[in-house]
């Protein structure tokens, strides 16, 4: 039986605007009596500036202690008790929180982001203690030797945008923070007219409006927050990043700058990571918890199958302002990070200089089609792709994600490989374990040339 690759069929997306600003979104999906509600705020770790970076993070695992109404031991029951789940994340563009239960849970969900948005209380005690819980979990990502090759490579990949900043913060900002500085964060940004709200499942879309204006309509509006946004400067020259630390693995990372979602060469470049990595699709939320199709990708069959690595990974998300493509790789035991890089690098330039095959970028589209379908196969992942690029990049990117997809042609794939791929746009660095006993640099060597 031939595999369908088209989605189950629903309706199209209602939307409103109440007068205090909130946008709300509705996807009727009467497949299931299941309804996910999430409310997105305009504002991650993009918006920060030295002294506060963290902050949204921060106030994220804040906004999880209760509210006036909500006492903290009650929050998550509301949910569990109609057998559902919640959660939230805050990354450089976005902070959002979730619930998804039974249909009948939807006026406890949209009471539960009503006082999230605008009664949450900040004790001091427990922002103290939650001080501490945030840098033990960046203290324990520190100990992940990808993860904080990750934050090293990208800090220095950037000069002068926040997004050079990690989401969780660097440690001194956290140390110093002060509960006023959560809490104006909070105020300023938690307003109606700053989020979304988005609601999908077994629901009808008039009832969702009049619910939504009930919990919200009365949240007065706030003055727009400003944006922080830098232009960065063109990168002039490679820049290196090398860690030693203990370890019995190394790991080799290289970045190149890559277009923001609006660009017109972000989706040469989605097709040109499926060629080189296999295809992982643009949820931030699912994208990344399963292996993507690799058997034929190219990085994947020159270090994998050479054995060169154990691993090799792409990414590249939509983001609001021009962030990075990143290339990640495990070397297997007794491979040379020098040589690792010298392969990679060796298929980076056989693409940029010769190009993809047509037979290659019919594999990409058609694994990234998939992607696509699996990635709205449950209320919950619909709902979050609404709300993503709702709140990223603005209304009606979303539906256009295939066609957008179909409309890359291999000219366009290898220009956008020799315009980016250059030595003067990477970033490279290694984690070089040295056994104990070995000396190992505290923290990271910068070999900066641009």
């Amino acid at each position: 039986m031939a595999l369908s690759l088209a989605p189950a069929p629903r309706t199209c997306v209602r939307r409103t605007t109440l007068d205090n600003g909130l946008k709300i979104l509705v996807q009727e999906v009467h497949t299931a009596p299941l309804v996910s509600v999430w409310c997105w705020y305009g504002v991650g770790s993009g918006d920060e500036v030295p002294g506060l970076t963290g902050v949204s993070h921060w106030v994220e695992h804040m906004n999880f202690k209760g509210t006036t109404n909500i006492p903290r031991e009650q929050m998550k029951g509301i949910v569990e008790r109609f057998g559902g789940m919640w959660n939230g994340y805050t990354w450089i563009d976005q902070t959002t929180y979730l619930e998804t239960a039974g249909s009948a849970a939807l006026e406890q969900m949209l009471f539960i982001e009503a006082e999230r948005m605008s009664n949450a209380l900040y004790e001091p005690a427990e922002c103290e203690s939650e001080r501490t819980v945030i840098i033990s979990e960046l203290q324990g990502g520190e100990n992940d030797p990808d993860q904080f090759l990750d934050i090293e490579v990208t800090a220095s990949a950037f000069r002068a945008h926040p997004y050079r900043h990690p989401t969780i913060g660097w440690i001194e900002d956290l140390r110093s923070m002060t509960r006023d500085d959560l809490y104006g964060h909070y105020r300023r940004f938690y307003i109606p007219n700053n989020a979304t709200l988005v609601v999908a499942g077994d629901v009808d879309a008039d009832e969702v409006f009049r619910a939504a204006a009930r919990h919200f309509g009365s949240i007065p509006a706030g003055p727009v927050p400003a944006r922080l946004r830098v232009k960065e400067p063109p990168q002039v020259g490679e820049r290196r990043v090398l860690i030693e630390r203990e370890g019995t693995t190394g790991y080799l990372k290289m970045v190149f700058h890559a277009p923001a979602a609006t660009e017109p060469d972000f989706f040469p470049m989605l097709v040109l990571d499926a060629v080189m990595t296999g295809a992982k699709g643009v949820n931030l939320w699912s994208s990344f918890s399963g292996a993507p199709p690799q058997r034929k990708a190219r990085l994947y069959t020159r270090l994998v199958e050479g054995g060169l690595a154990s691993m090799v990974s792409g990414a590249l998300l939509p983001t609001r302002d021009a962030f990075l493509y990143s290339l990640s790789f495990t070397a297997l035991e007794g491979i040379a990070l020098g040589s690792l890089e010298a392969a990679a690098l060796e298929a980076v330039e056989q693409l940029r200089d010769g190009g993809v095959d047509p037979a290659e970028m019919a594999r990409a589209k058609r694994q990234l089609q998939a992607r696509l379908v699996f990635e709205n196969d449950s209320v919950t992942n619909i709902a979050h792709q609404l709300g993503y690029f709702e709140t990223v990049v603005g209304p009606e990117f979303f539906p256009s994600l295939q066609k957008r997809i179909d409309a890359v042609t291999p000219e366009q794939v290898w220009d956008v490989a020799r315009r980016r791929f250059g030595s003067t746009t990477r970033t490279t660095g290694w984690f070089k374990p040295v056994s104990d006993g070995e000396s190992a640099s505290p923290a990271s060597l910068i070999e900066a040339v641009g």
